[in-house]
């Protein structure tokens, strides 16, 4: 699987910023003064966090410049050089939940994980883009920033800049890597709907519960011709597998009919005229000469 754009932008600036706020931290360029009345035209002194260096044309820059004027005890300074260490170590951190979330070596990246790395950057752009603003704000102004007085002239030098440009990059960095969570947290709701109920429903004000009575019914019953109760034959091939909705009607029981005639009452004259004429036959007298039944 290619890894995802968002990823991909994260893991190139992140590592751009930390590079500039290192820099930016170690560097003695935060201010630059020149203009001084006993000194040289062409004196320039670089104050940074750490050092003050003093440059000239016809001399090589000499660092480690004593600090006359208590510039590394003023509030500013101070805060300076907490807020960067720790924007910093943050970094740090920051970029290695982005290796392990990012996983380049993984089909499937860790999109939580990374989305974590990503606030964490964000923090530790925080962190760094207050004192270099903080003291941005103040650099002109000798109450706050101890700084000789006029006529010299005090400027932006370039550990400022750099450290305007580092927070900016870890700003743009960990909101992009930050951008992961929206694949986390899709799959987490996507988990969420289909796991089942951890336990039951509670009952809300809503629900309302109503014991219904259940109506006697009377079985349905087919009769059969000789008078046995069967149960239907297509009972064995019934499919159970679907449910039947409604209820079973009962059927009315069989209904016997009488014949006011007596149909017997014929067949019993038949029977009777029958067997009279069978008798008659029997006694009558021989004729001619011809030999009689009795005879043979």
């Amino acid at each position: 699987m290619r890894t995802p754009v968002v990823m991909t932008l994260g893991m190139v600036l992140t590592p751009c910023g930390l590079l500039l706020n290192l820099v930016s931290t170690l560097a003695p360029g935060w201010r630059l003064v020149k203009g001084f009345l006993d000194q040289p035209v062409d004196v320039v002194l670089y104050q940074g966090l750490w050092d003050i260096c003093r440059e000239q044309s016809s001399r090589e820059r000499e660092c480690g410049q004593p600090d006359e004027l208590n510039y590394f005890q003023t509030q500013p300074v101070q805060v300076a050089r907490g807020l960067m260490i720790t924007s910093l170590a943050t970094t740090a951190l920051g970029l290695l939940l982005a290796s392990l979330g990012v996983r380049c070596w993984q089909d499937e990246p860790h999109y939580g994980l990374a989305g974590l790395s990503g606030v964490v950057l964000f923090v530790a752009g925080l962190f760094s883009l207050i004192p270099v603003s903080w003291y941005n704000h103040f650099l002109s102004d000798p109450d706050v920033l101890a700084a000789p007085s006029s006529p010299v002239t005090v400027q932006v030098s370039y550990s400022l800049v750099l450290g305007y440009l580092g927070s900016c990059l870890l700003l743009l960095g960990g909101f992009s890597l930050a951008l992961s969570f929206a694949p986390w947290c899709e799959e987490r709701c996507r988990r969420c709907h289909k796991a089942p109920p951890a336990g039951p429903r509670r009952s809300s004000i809503s629900t309302v519960y109503v014991d219904w009575p259940e109506p006697a019914l009377t079985p349905a019953i087919k009769y059969y011709s000789d008078g046995q109760h069967r149960p239907p034959p297509a009972a064995e091939h019934r499919d159970t597998s679907k449910l039947k909705v409604g209820f079973p009607m009962p059927r009315p029981p069989p209904k016997s009919y009488t014949n006011p005639m007596d149909v017997l009452e014929g067949e019993e004259k038949k029977t009777a005229t029958s067997q009279g004429g069978s008798s008659s036959r029997s006694t009558r007298p021989c004729q001619n000469s011809l030999p009689c039944d009795s005879d043979l």
